[in-house]
This record gives structure tokens, C-alpha cells and sequence, in this order.
């Protein structure tokens, strides 16, 4: 009887993960969700645009980092934002 508590307990713990990937492909077509990742795109895209005209301004690449972060922070991923590549 142990037995078969012990594998309908693993069973369950197992759909756990197919779970949450459907309530994550669920989220994908909510129009308010969808509203708010145009946002964040945005917000980031602003950010960038700032950092690249601190950059043309003559302004210490380090003084232009450190404003995006501070414009995007809790937007993107890592300290510049999403820009992980060539940082």
C-alpha cells in the first residue's frame, strides 16, 4: 500500500513541471500580458536609446552603464539590460 502512495505521490510531483509550462503558454496569448511585455520592450528600448545618445555626448562609457541600469532595473536580465552580448 506504501508502495503505491510513494508513486502516485512521484506522479504527481512530475506533472508539476508540465503544469506550469501550460499556465506559462496560457500567459502568451492574455491580451493584458501581452499589453505589458509591449511595455517592458518599450521601456528597455528607451533605456537603450538613452544609453547610446550618454555614449555620443562624450560622457565615461561607466557613467552611460550606470544610468541604464538604474533605467532598467527589473526590466531586463544582467547589468546592461539584456545586452549581454559583446559587454
Amino acid at each position: 500500500m506504501s508502495s503505491l502512495i510513494s508513486l502516485i505521490i512521484v506522479a504527481g510531483l512530475l506533472a508539476l513541471p508540465v503544469v506550469a509550462t501550460a499556465a506559462d503558454k496560457s500567459k502568451e496569448n492574455d491580451p493584458a500580458h501581452l499589453k505589458e511585455s509591449v511595455a517592458d520592450h518599450r521601456a528597455m528600448a528607451e533605456a537603450h536609446l538613452n544609453a547610446a545618445r550618454c555614449l555620443e555626448s562624450g560622457k565615461p562609457e561607466k557613467d552611460c552603464h550606470a544610468q541604464l541600469a538604474k533605467d532598467c532595473k527589473g526590466l531586463g536580465i544582467g547589468k546592461y539590460c539584456g545586452m549581454k552580448h559583446r559587454h
